[in-house]
């Protein structure tokens, strides 16, 4: 198939796109490169070194023979958006291209509409594009877990049976976003599922659990191919953090009790839940939902997992949390539909045995331990940033 990986710089669209040229895709990149725009405006880098995209295309080609297509622009630009789509003519769109950062969009005002305009206005465009050019491509769109919130029942794979004074219904699970991002997936979903109903488009949303590691079979190929690792307080997950907190010998900082609860699924399972999705295509008209993630682990008991593979030198440290949640809750989440297609999960522990600590080891020395830090707080309308930076 012909498929279309926007945002193919970043952290999971790079390692998706060569999964899925691998396995005999013929595949296109789009990015706007803003995501690296946010290391200099927040004034952090990536742990591990990350190439320009020209470069690692390049060595992809060099190393494989497999040739990757480049967009540059913004998909909330409709013209270049429509134009970008009639030139590659795709069949399957993987949408990674949004700001993904839940801390990013409550640092003040304009954070929070920036990251609500940027989010909504770019998939709109998408699903406008697909409807004039062509209904039957197939829209991929990575979501997160964090669109259901914690409610005290059971998370069902996207839809709910209700019955409600004896009738009965199959509903789109009631999503508790807990932050202006989350908010914005949430949004998404809707615009998704409506444009699937009025205009038989078809649509996969991936409710994605926290994902952890940096290193696929593609990526391991060669250093010039390494996707991002995040580790600070903004946009790094909370596993990435605790091991460079490890590494570095600093407590692993833990919000509240750590009693929240958290869906987690490894980087490499990410990139075969693209491919099987988009493998496996639904109906038109039809809008499906998968929770991608492969098990659930309080952020205490990540915590200890960490602690405990280092061995003596980590500690555990509770900090006041930032974030306006539960501190303990129910959390039982359905999660089958992928594995009915065929996924294999990779193990927490396995990861960190064998990839994170080594990767973090060797780039020790590019680590910034207040960058680790939180300075965010949900509670509050402005915050201000360790150093003055501008905005995006």
């Amino acid at each position: 198939m012909r498929t279309l990986v926007l945002g193919g710089d970043g952290y999971l669209g790079w390692p998706t796109a060569l999964h899925l040229s691998e396995a005999g895709h013929d595949v296109a990149i789009a990015d706007s490169f803003v995501r690296r725009q946010y290391d200099h405006e927040l004034g952090v880098e990536s742990l591990v070194p990350v190439e320009p995209l020209h470069t690692r295309v390049g060595v992809w080609k060099e190393l494989t023979g497999r040739q990757l297509s480049m967009f540059r622009g913004d998909i909330t630009d409709a013209e270049f958006t429509y134009e970008m789509i009639r030139g590659f003519r795709p069949d399957t769109i993987v949408h990674f291209a949004e700001q993904r950062a839940a801390p990013y969009s409550h640092i003040d005002r304009q954070h929070a509409v920036y990251t609500q305009v940027n989010n909504l206005v770019g998939t709109l465009n998408i699903l406008f594009a697909m409807a004039d050019i062509d209904p039957a491509i197939h829209l991929v769109k990575l979501g997160t877990m964090g669109e259901y919130g914690t409610p005290n029942i059971d998370i069902e794979e996207g839809w709910i049976e209700i019955e409600h004074k004896g009738r009965k219904d199959v509903l789109p699970y009631p999503k508790q976003p807990g932050s202006f991002y989350h908010l914005s997936k949430v949004h998404d979903s809707h615009n998704i599922m409506f444009t699937c109903r009025a205009w038989g488009l078809r649509a996969t949303d991936l409710n994605q659990g926290i994902v952890y590691g940096q290193q696929t079979p593609q990526t391991a190929l060669d250093p010039r191919l390494a996707t991002r690792f995040d580790y600070d307080a903004v946009f790094g997950t909370v596993l990435n953090r605790f091991v460079v907190q490890a590494v570095l010998a600093h407590p692993l900082t833990v919000y509240g009790s750590g009693g929240q609860t958290r869906g987690l699924i490894d980087i490499r399972d990410t990139a075969e839940c693209i491919l099987l999705a988009a493998e496996n295509p639904p109906e038109p008209c039809e809008f499906r939902v998968f929770n991608q993630m492969t098990e659930s682990l309080s952020v205490a008991e990540i915590a200890k997992t960490v602690a405990e593979a280092r061995g003596e030198s980590a500690r555990i440290e509770y900090l006041d949390p930032p974030r306006v949640e539960a501190d303990t809750h129910h959390y039982n989440v359905a999660h089958s539909r992928l594995i009915d297609l065929g996924l294999e999960p990779h193990l927490l522990s396995e990861t960190l045995l064998t990839s994170l600590f080594a990767i973090a080891e060797a780039h020790k020395d590019r680590a910034d331990p207040e960058a680790i830090r939180p300075w965010i707080d949900w509670r509050r309308t402005t915050n201000r940033p360790p150093l003055t930076s501008p905005s995006p």
